[in-house]
């Protein structure tokens, strides 16, 4: 058994509270975690993990070791991506998060860019509008749309968009365009949501944020679905400017309430808080800043 192997596996395990977790991530049966860490165990001779039919817990020893291998292993990476800096040649796995919309329109090009680019690193994609927990899903490298950071994340700011207000040409002409955000209560709004409870827009009002509540008999978890809705004349959405774009071009809607629009919201690489950032993550999160970058 080798030690390191091991000792990556247990601190996966402790991190997601999952041996079918881990096996997930690395694409092996269960059983093979199991194994690796009942073999640790019978090497150190010492119980790490207590198991029940829910739930894995650590004992005082586990959660003792689990500090010294996350030192250990951190290092290692350390050690290994200085070498790999040295002969500069990224190499290895990234696992990547990535919102949908955004992940398919702007980012793709740039990752498919980077592959061709770097033949020697493997891309495992992951698209999802949920908020993932880096660690318990053993994500290198998330891309997020926020206007705002958790505390604890660890970030390097990619770039901006702008969330801006459309509706088409004929549901304003129909149903006359909203002058303040105080009368979207009177509209047909397409909300980004699934949950039934009442929905909110933010925007900006005598310098100050504030939200505003509409209301909708659409309601999706997809940006550019609602977009095609308000093209139809089916209501007023807010979408980011990266899924706007080319419907504004095209005229199929335009862009209202422009005078209370809110601050951009950020684009964020944000990267697990608890261990040492590879050579290989490092040189992706340059090559995406490029690909960002306004011309």
């Amino acid at each position: 058994m080798d030690k390191l192997d091991a000792m990556q596996t247990f601190v996966r395990v402790a991190e997601a509270g999952s041996f079918t977790a881990v096996a997930d991530q690395l694409q092996v049966a269960r059983s093979v975690i199991t194994r690796q860490i009942a073999a640790l165990e019978k090497l150190l001779r010492v119980k790490l993990i207590t198991r029940s039919t829910r739930s894995l817990t650590l004992t005082a020893a586990g959660a003792a070791y689990l500090e010294k291998c996350r030192v250990i292993l951190n290092m290692v990476d350390a050690a290994e991506s200085s070498l790999d800096e040295e002969k500069v040649v990224p190499r290895g796995r990234i696992r990547l998060g990535l919102p949908i919309s955004f992940g398919l329109q702007r980012l793709m090009p740039a990752l498919l860019e980077f592959a061709q680019a770097q033949p020697h690193i493997e891309l495992m994609m992951d698209f999802s509008d949920q908020r993932a927990n880096l660690i318990e899903e053993g994500i290198d490298l998330s891309i997020r749309i926020t206007s705002a950071l958790q505390p604890g994340d660890i970030v390097r700011q990619l770039g901006q968009c702008r969330l801006l207000t459309l509706a088409s040409p004929a549901y304003l002409s129909e149903h006359s365009e909203p002058t303040h955000p105080d009368q979207l209560r009177h509209h047909e709004c397409l909300v980004y949501a699934m949950q039934m409870n009442a929905a909110t827009w933010d925007y900006q009002v005598a310098g100050q944020v504030q939200p505003f509540s509409v209301r909708g008999r659409i309601r999706a978890n997809n940006g550019l679905a609602l977009t095609q809705a308000a093209a139809r004349g089916l209501g007023i959405t807010r979408q980011p400017d990266f899924i706007a774009q080319a419907f504004l071009a095209s005229q199929q809607v335009v862009e209202i309430l422009s005078p209370f629009e809110p601050q951009p919201l950020g684009i964020y690489a944000v990267l697990p808080s608890n261990r040492y950032i590879p050579h290989r993550v490092n040189v992706l999160i340059e090559h995406l800043a490029q690909a960002l970058r306004p011309a």
